[in-house]
């Protein structure tokens, strides 16, 4: 069935979040712990493309385009403080990727997402954050042999390729490192034990 009644809607969603990430930037504010404009920003839109997947499933390219289901991709990565509605929506990714309606690369990135916020292994090395040398750095990987041909086997780059491009991004950003990291990981999993990812 054609959906794309819902494309705009799941656009505007899109753009909302990256309007206010840009100017976070500007102000220098991005990487400065969840803001609470964005943590809102982010629930709200997990909570209005959840009510889309309720009527159309997951919105693959077939149903809404393709600019639209990049969107709800995006939607669904930062959506962060919904535990539920990330879980739920791998799981019909998932189903999308078998059928080959959707791209393998968004269901990694996905699912390491779901992982490092269980403070589980990553398997794909998507996944990055400031390390004790205050380097931008993937988090831990279940088996760093193996991650490339992973990468490989569904078109990325090679996680030290990957992690120079997120190290210029950072200093395009003008992100830098945490001055007290201990302090930093202490929040976050307070964080993530508030809204559900761990005990």
């Amino acid at each position: 069935m054609d959906y794309k009644d819902l494309s705009e809607t799941i656009i505007g969603l899109k753009n909302a979040d990256l309007e206010l990430r840009d100017k976070l930037v500007r102000k220098g504010q991005l990487g400065k712990g969840y803001s609470e404009e964005m943590a809102a920003l982010h629930n709200r839109n997990a909570k209005l493309l959840d009510e889309i997947m309720d009527r159309i499933g997951y919105p693959t390219s077939d149903k809404v385009g393709k600019r639209a289901s990049e969107a709800a991709w995006l939607v669904i990565q930062h959506s962060i403080g919904q535990p539920g509605f990330m879980k739920r929506s791998a799981k019909l990714l998932e189903s999308a990727v078998r059928e080959d309606k959707a791209d393998p690369i968004n269901l990694a990135y996905l699912t390491d997402r779901i992982a490092v916020l269980e403070g589980k292994l990553q398997l794909y090395g998507t996944q990055f954050d400031w390390d004790e040398n205050g380097e931008m750095s993937p988090s831990p990987i279940d088996d760093m042999v193996k991650v490339n041909g992973r990468r490989k086997s569904i078109g990325l780059k090679p996680l030290e390729e990957q992690t120079r491009i997120m190290r210029r991004r950072m200093e395009s950003e003008n992100q830098l490192p945490p001055t007290d990291l201990e302090k930093r990981e202490r929040q976050y999993d307070e964080w993530r034990a508030s809204v559900g990812w761990i005990k």
